[in-house]
C-alpha cells in the first residue's frame, strides 16, 4: 500500500522513536508477506504427506489468502479505536500461535483451518503498521519512513517461498511453522517493548467519519472505483492463480528439489525489488500509462515463457521478468486505489485489499483441477493472454478518464 494510503497528525513525535518502531513493524511485515507465498514450494510435501493431489493441497494457500483478503475489513475499525500498534502487536502473536498450530496439524483439514486463522490475524499488519506510519511521522518525513517499512514487506515476498522451499526441504515442511511463528513473536515482543517505553505510540489516531460500511458504499458508488476495483480482483484472480502452481510445475516438469523450487518461486520477489529500485525512473519515463502497458505486455512474455520452457532456468527468467512486470501494472493499480476516494481512503483501500485477496482465493481453485488434469502450462497460457489484455483495458480507461476530467 503506498504513502498517500496514510493520513497525515499534526504533531508527529520525535524522530528516533518512530524509525524504531518502524523497523519492528517492518519485521512484523516481513512474516506476514511471507506467510503468503511460503506454501506454494510446499504443496508437492504436503499432496504427500495428506494423501492428496497438489491441487487439493492447495486449499491452504487458498485459506489464508481468503481470510487474510476478508479480515483486513475487521481490523480497521479495532485499530481505529484501541490503537494501530496495540492492534498489530496483538495480530503478530495471535499469528504466531497460529502457525504453531498449523506445525502440529494432523491432517489436512486441521491444516487449512490453521492457515485460515493464521490469515485472519495476520490481515491486521500491513495496513495497520501503514496507517500508523500515517498518524505518527510528517508528511515530509513519510515517504522515506515508509521506504524502510516497505522494504520488509518486498523482503518477505522475496524470501517467503525460499523460506518454505528451503527450510522444509532440509527439516520438513513443519518446521517452516516454527520459523514463522519465532519471528513473529519477536516483532510482537520488540513492539510490546516499545509501547512500554513510549506509550504515546499506542494511542487511537483520528477516526474517519461515518461506520466503515457506509464508507464502503459511498466508494462503490463512484464508477471509477468501480472500475479499479474489478481490475484488481481481475489481476489477482489470473495472475496468483496461474503463479501459485510454479512450485509444481519446476517439480513435475523438470525434477527439481523443493530447496530450488523455493529459490526460483523467490525470483519473483526479486523482481519486485528490481521494481521498487527503480521505480522512479520509470514513472518518470512510462507514466501511468505506459506501465500498464509495458507491465501487461511484460506478463504475457513472462508467462508464455514459463509455459514453453524448456528448461529450469528458462523458466526462472521468466519468473523475475513476472516479478518485474506485475509491480508495474499492479503499483499503477494501487496508486489509483488511494484516489478512489480521498476523503474516505482507509474504506477505498479496504475493499482494494478485499478484492486483491478474494481474486487470489477464487483464482487458486478455479486453477486447480485444470492443474491436477493437465499440468501448470494451461494455466500460465490463460494468464499469458488475458493479463496484457487487462492492462490494455485499464490504460485505456486512464486515458478515457484524463481526457473527460
Amino acid at each position: 500500500m503506498p504513502p498517500s494510503a496514510a493520513v497525515p497528525r499534526p504533531t508527529p513525535p520525535p524522530a528516533r522513536a518512530p524509525t524504531l518502531a518502524i523497523v519492528f513493524l517492518s519485521v512484523a511485515a516481513f512474516a506476514s508477506a511471507a506467510n503468503m507465498r511460503v506454501t506454494d514450494p510446499l504443496l508437492v510435501q504436503l499432496a504427500a504427506e495428506f494423501g492428496v493431489t497438489v491441487g487439493g493441497a492447495s486449499i491452504v494457500a487458498t485459506a489464508f489468502l481468503f481470510a487474510n483478503g476478508v479480515f483486513v475489513l475487521v481490523h480497521g475499525p479495532f485499530g481505529d479505536r484501541y490503537g494501530k500498534m496495540p492492534v498489530v502487536t496483538i495480530a503478530c502473536i495471535g499469528a504466531a500461535l497460529c502457525c504453531i498450530l498449523s506445525a502440529l496439524a494432523a491432517s489436512l483439514g486441521l491444516l487449512t483451518l490453521a492457515r485460515f486463522l493464521t490469515g485472519a490475524a495476520s490481515a491486521a499488519i500491513i495496513p495497520l503498521a501503514i496507517a500508523w506510519v500515517g498518524d505518527n511521522v510528517s508528511y515530509e518525513r513519510r515517504q522515506a519512513m515508509l521506504a524502510r517499512f516497505l522494504t520488509g514487506q518486498t523482503l518477505g515476498l522475496m524470501t517467503g517461498a525460499a523460506l518454505g522451499g528451503a527450510i522444509g526441504d532440509w527439516l520438513g515442511w513443519r518446521s517452516v511453522f516454527w520459523v514463522l511463528a519465532t519471528i513473529y513473536l519477536m516483532a510482537g515482543g520488540a513492539l510490546i517493548a516499545v509501547m512500554r517505553t513510549r506509550p504515546d505510540l499506542a494511542r487511537p489516531g483520528e477516526r474517519a467519519e461515518g461506520s466503515m460500511v457506509g464508507q464502503m458504499v459511498r466508494v462503490l458508488r463512484r464508477p471509477w472505483a468501480l472500475t479499479v476495483i474489478i481490475v484488481v480482483a481481475l489481476e489477482g484472480g489470473v495472475f496468483w492463480g496461474a503463479f501459485t502452481f510454479v512450485g509444481a510445475d519446476l517439480h513435475q516438469r523438470f525434477g527439481l528439489g523443493f530447496a530450488a523450487i523455493g529459490l526460483a518461486v523467490a525470483a519473483f520477489g526479486a523482481g519486485g525489488f528490481l521494481y521498487v529500485m527503480s521505480a522512479h525512473h520509470l514513472v518518470r519515463l512510462l507514466g501511468e500509462r505506459g506501465l500498464c502497458l509495458w507491465g501487461g505486455a511484460g506478463l504475457g512474455i513472462a508467462f508464455a515463457g514459463m509455459a514453453l520452457a524448456p528448461s529450469a532456468e528458462v523458466e526462472f527468467a521468466a519468473i523475475v521478468l513476472s516479478g518485474v512486470s506485475f509491480y508495474m501494472f499492479h503499483n499503477t493499480l494501487q496508486t489509483h486505489g488511494t484516489q478512489m476516494a480521498p476523503e474516505a481512503r482507509g474504506a477505498g483501500m479496504a475493499l482494494f485489499a478485499l478484492c486483491l485477496f478474494l481474486g487470489q482465493a477464487i483464482g487458486v481453485p478455479v486453477a486447480a483441477p485444470i492443474v491436477d488434469r493437465w499440468g501448470a502450462p494451461p494455466v500460465f497460457w490463460a494468464a499469458a493472454i488475458f493479463l496484457p489484455l487487462l492492462a490494455l483495458w485499464f490504460a485505456h480507461a486512464i486515458r478515457k478518464r484524463a481526457v473527460s476530467s
